[in-house]
């Protein structure tokens, strides 16, 4: 997917995890929902925990400081904190030292391109070199 800089990766969640298909490892179509996502606190709502929660899927996201406060706050009607497997999130560095790898290439991290498609490619690009 695809966004302007401006726009909340939080609201694209629905439509990225919709377009989600892997290889299973034994034969049959390929799968589309997979058994734990690992995200950061941007995505930590009430909204998405939900959807996870009714699709199986299991979720490591640290709650936000504020998340944390408000349900502090509220004593017993704020229920139980989420849970969180802080060695189960450690895993996510993969997912970040890609992006920092990738934020190398001085047209991904400024974004010179005009169109999606040419992002796109330059994208494309870039993973095929550190790829090689």
């Amino acid at each position: 997917m695809l966004t302007g800089g401006n726009t909340n990766d939080c609201t694209m969640f629905h439509d990225v995890l919709a377009g989600v298909v892997f290889q299973r490892q034994v034969a049959g179509r390929p799968a589309t929902r997979p058994h734990r996502v690992i995200a950061d606190k941007g995505y930590s709502s009430r909204a998405i925990r939900t959807h996870l929660r009714q699709r199986g899927i299991r979720a490591t996201i640290p709650e936000r400081r504020d998340q944390q406060a408000n349900r502090v706050r509220r004593g017993q009607a704020g229920g139980r904190p989420p849970a969180f497997d802080p060695a189960i999130y450690k895993r996510r560095n993969v997912v970040e030292r890609c992006f920092n790898r990738l934020k190398q290439f001085r047209a991904i991290a400024t974004r010179y391109d005009k169109t999606a498609l040419s992002y796109q490619a330059m994208l494309d690009l870039a993973t095929l070199t550190i790829w090689l």
